[in-house]
C-alpha cells in the first residue's frame, strides 16, 4: 500500500493511525501543501486525486480518497483489531462522533479554507486566528458533552474506533492554533490514553519523515 499525505495534516493522520493499528505495513509519500505553491496541485497529483487533498491511499488497483472511507476500507479488509464496533448502537455512536469532527469541525480549519480567508477575503492573520478558535471552541464544547454519555477509556467504551482517530489530530491541531483545552477534561483524558498507544505514537506528525 501507498499512501500520499502531508505530515501536519489532519486527515492523512488519521489515516496513519489507523494503519499502524492494524500493523499494515505501507509507503508513506510526501505530498508537500505549502512548497513550491502546494504540490497538490501538481498536474501529477491531481490526476491521482482530482480534489488536490490529501490523504489519497493506494492498494493494487484500488485509489481511495477521503480518510473516513479509507479507514472503513482498511477496518473491512484487515478486521481485526476492530475500529467500528459490531453492535449497530455503538457503531453508529462511533460514525457520529467521527463525523462531528470530519464534517463540522476540521474543514473549517482547513489549509485551503484558511488561504481563502486570508487569500480573497483579505481577513488579517488576527481575525483568522478568532475564526479557527471560535469553530474549535464551538466543536469541542459539543463533542465534550456527548462524550458523557459513551465514553470510558476512550470515545465509545473502553476500545480504541474511529471515533478516537479523529479526535487526537483534531486535538493536535487545537493546540498548535493556541487553543486552551482545560475546558475539555473528558477529551484530554481520552487523547492522553490513545497518546500511550504505539500506533498513535508512531503517526504522530514530528515522527514522520518529512516533518519540518
Amino acid at each position: 500500500m501507498k499512501l500520499y499525505g502531508y505530515w501536519r495534516s489532519s486527515a492523512a493522520y488519521r489515516v496513519r493511525i489507523a494503519l499502524n493499528f492494524k500493523q499494515l505495513s505501507y509507503e508513506n509519500l510526501p505530498v508537500h501543501l505549502v512548497k513550491n505553491g502546494g504540490e497538490q496541485h501538481s498536474a501529477e497529483y491531481k490526476a491521482l486525486n482530482p480534489t488536490e487533498l490529501v490523504p489519497t491511499l493506494l492498494d493494487n488497483e484500488l485509489s481511495l480518497n477521503q480518510s473516513l472511507a479509507i479507514i472503513e476500507y482498511l477496518d473491512q479488509m484487515y478486521p481485526q483489531p476492530r475500529l467500528l464496533p459490531d453492535d449497530a448502537g455503538a457503531k453508529a455512536q462511533v460514525r457520529a462522533l467521527a463525523l462531528d469532527i470530519a464534517c463540522d469541525i476540521h474543514p473549517l480549519n482547513n489549509l485551503r479554507v484558511l488561504q481563502y480567508l486570508t487569500g480573497p477575503l483579505a481577513l488579517s492573520e488576527q481575525q483568522k486566528q478568532a475564526w479557527v478558535i471560535h469553530w474549535l471552541e464551538v466543536g469541542f464544547s459539543a463533542f465534550e458533552q456527548r462524550l458523557v454519555a459513551c465514553a470510558g477509556k476512550f470515545c465509545v467504551g473502553d476500545d480504541v474506533s474511529l471515533a478516537d482517530i479523529c479526535l487526537v489530530p483534531q486535538v493536535y491541531n487545537a493546540k498548535r492554533f493556541g487553543l486552551d483545552m482545560t475546558a475539555y477534561p473528558r477529551i484530554n483524558g481520552i487523547v492522553e490514553h490513545c497518546q500511550q498507544l504505539a500506533a498513535f505514537a508512531l503517526a504522530a506528525p514530528e515522527e514522520q519523515a518529512d516533518a519540518q
